[in-house]
């Protein structure tokens, strides 16, 4: 999958000039792409020739930052909107909805990446669930015409509205299949048919290459010349599902953790997303729109190896020690060994004592699954505990005590209602709020939010970014990749930005997250997004024509000390009044937060 040179040329040539063009007066086409779960440090001349070139010819933002938890829905909202997930309600990929949600077989734990769950998620919650305005929105609202492509989930985040038929144009790789409420305009289909061949995208495969061709080939040769022939200004987003999938899928070291994601079928992948950006730059240019055209590319997360073990002092893993599930059983094992109910395999009961496991993770926990006295959702690298009333606070305790001695652990955030008059009952833990996981949204909350335990992996040769090794709740084993947890390897996505409006040859040092994408964007278009709840991101101004450098501070938040004198410490900076989180956890058990 290596680029011809000529290749090469070509590209670094068309990016050169773009990075040379001064910005003009008249209306600017947008072009956003998301490499999902792409490292910043993975980028490399050799890896991603084209990405590379955007980071040395544009904007290189080398602070960037994911939310926490570092997943994919939860970023994907946070593109959308410019909003933290406290406002936006999707706190990850994995929530208890505290309804049936009838596109999951009436299960109230659903894994949002699915377009009939996004769709029952907006008609429950209305504005409590992406109650901002999208930017994808406002520039319509503005006269532009916005469409969306990739992997099933993050397009429909990023215009909701098109689940219900009013937003604007999206094509995901389950359009065209049984049970997909989006709709292409008939000319459009008919066109990405005539240049696909195929009804609709090939499953995922790793790489991911068969799949991303024909959402690539869709773009290039059949929705970029209909956007053109609108004659209005574009927003164009491009969600690619490697190197994310192939990571996840990683075989190259099962068992093991070196080389882990750092092996060839990730090299494949990041390849593989780095070969679409370079495609559809080369279609903007022959189109004749490079002139007028920003190009913004990020990550909604970093990535980590899986280990199913616990580190000794001397960083050797120990036997693997945590299946599926481990979190949902130990929860019902605290709780007095109550019924454990598997909501991803119809609410069966599950013999834990006998090791059964919950399929991906969660788990309902209680006398009967229709009134759970904990709900467990698994996020991988994070994992979420909801405890509904009456005596939350109590059960919130008993499991509290138990969660701050586990091994596994690596930081524990505590709802802020329950620590409001009780902060002393949950010494150790730092109030969810402390990292933006509650703001205006009413979509049910976790009581407790976990994040696992992070470290470096002992005999990798490489940076400590691209070794670190997390503790993960999956049924991907020691070896594959995930995400989600609270280190600097997850939170380290990769940012950069090329065009008319951007400095060119710029090196920002400032800190940026996936929440400054959607404002700075507006600025660039010429309006404002309305802020709707007090999580916003800010406009990044200093990566801007003319723009000057921003002030920075840095700082940390500290629980107090709990059991053993554990506790968990976030470290941060601030632009004004905006946070950007590196690491939380407790000291030893959290990869960079050493560093700091």
């Amino acid at each position: 999958m290596m680029l011809s040179r000529l290749a090469c040329r070509v590209t670094l040539t068309a990016l050169m000039a773009l990075a040379a063009l001064p910005a003009s007066a008249g209306p600017r086409n947008i072009v956003i792409f998301v490499a999902d779960g792409l490292r910043s440090e993975s980028v490399t001349q050799a890896a991603a020739p084209t990405m590379y070139a955007i980071r040395k010819m544009g904007v290189d933002f080398t602070n960037s930052h994911a939310l926490y938890p570092t997943v994919t829905t939860a970023n994907a909202s946070a593109i959308a909107t410019g909003h933290y997930l406290g406002d936006t309600g999707d706190y990850g990929n994995v929530l208890f909805t505290g309804f049936p949600v009838a596109a999951k077989n009436n299960s109230n734990v659903v894994f949002l990446e699915d377009d009939g769950v996004l769709k029952e998620m907006k008609a429950h919650f209305g504005e409590d669930y992406l109650g901002q305005q999208s930017l994808l929105a406002a520039a319509r609202a503005n006269g532009m015409i916005t469409a969306v492509v990739g992997k099933t989930g993050p397009p429909a985040i990023q215009d909701i509205d098109a689940l219900a038929g009013t937003g604007g144009i999206v094509l995901d790789d389950s359009i065209g299949k049984p049970d997909s409420p989006l709709a292409l305009d008939p000319a459009l289909a008919a066109q990405i048919k005539a240049a696909t061949n195929l009804d609709h995208a090939p499953d995922t495969s790793v790489p991911n290459v068969a799949q991303q061709n024909y959402l690539v080939t869709a773009t290039t040769q059949a929705l970029l010349p209909y956007l053109k022939a609108q004659g209005k200004p574009f927003v164009l987003l491009f969600w690619s599902r490697d190197p994310d999938a192939s990571q996840h899928a990683a075989p190259d070291s099962i068992g093991a953790l070196t080389p882990g994601i750092n092996g060839d079928t990730a090299k494949a992948a990041i390849a593989n997303a780095d070969t679409d950006l370079k495609t559809i730059l080369d279609a903007v240019n022959t189109l004749g729109l490079s002139d007028n055209t920003d190009i913004f590319v990020t990550a909604d997360h970093g990535f980590s190896t899986i280990g199913k073990g616990d580190p000794d002092n001397a960083g050797n893993m120990g036997p693997p020690s945590h299946p599926t599930g481990f979190l949902a059983v130990d929860v019902a094992k605290w709780l007095g060994n109550k019924k454990l109910f598997d909501p991803d395999a119809n609410n069966s009961e599950l013999d834990y004592a006998s090791g059964v496991h919950p399929v991906r993770g969660n788990g309902l926990i209680g006398n009967t699954p229709d009134a759970p006295m904990a709900i467990v959702a698994a996020n991988g690298g994070s994992d979420f505990i909801y405890l509904p009333e009456p005596a939350a606070r109590l059960r919130a305790k008993r499991i509290f005590d138990q969660l701050i001695q586990q091994p596994y652990v690596g930081a524990i955030f505590v709802n802020d209602a329950l620590m409001k008059e009780h902060a002393q009952e949950f010494t150790g833990a730092l109030p969810m709020s402390a990292v933006n996981l509650i703001g205006s949204s009413h979509v049910p909350q976790p009581a407790i939010v976990v994040g696992f335990r992070s470290f470096v992996a002992k005999d990798c040769k490489l940076s400590a970014q691209l070794c670190a090794v997390e503790i993960s709740d999956t049924p991907l084993q020691t070896g594959q990749g995930m995400h989600g947890s609270f280190s600097r390897a997850d939170t380290h996505n990769f940012m950069a930005a090329i065009g008319p409006d951007f400095k060119a040859r710029f090196t920002d040092p400032a800190p940026v997250s996936n929440a400054d994408l959607a404002p700075t964007i507006a600025q660039v278009l010429g309006f404002t997004l309305p802020v709707k709840g007090r999580l916003a991101g800010r406009v990044a101004t200093e990566a801007l024509e003319g723009g000057k450098p921003v002030t920075v501070t840095h700082g940390w938040q500290s629980a107090q000390p709990g059991a053993g004198g554990l506790k968990t410490v976030l470290v941060y900076q601030r632009v004004g009044g905006t946070r950007y989180f590196d690491a939380a956890g407790i000291a030893g058990r959290t990869m960079g937060l050493s560093a700091h």
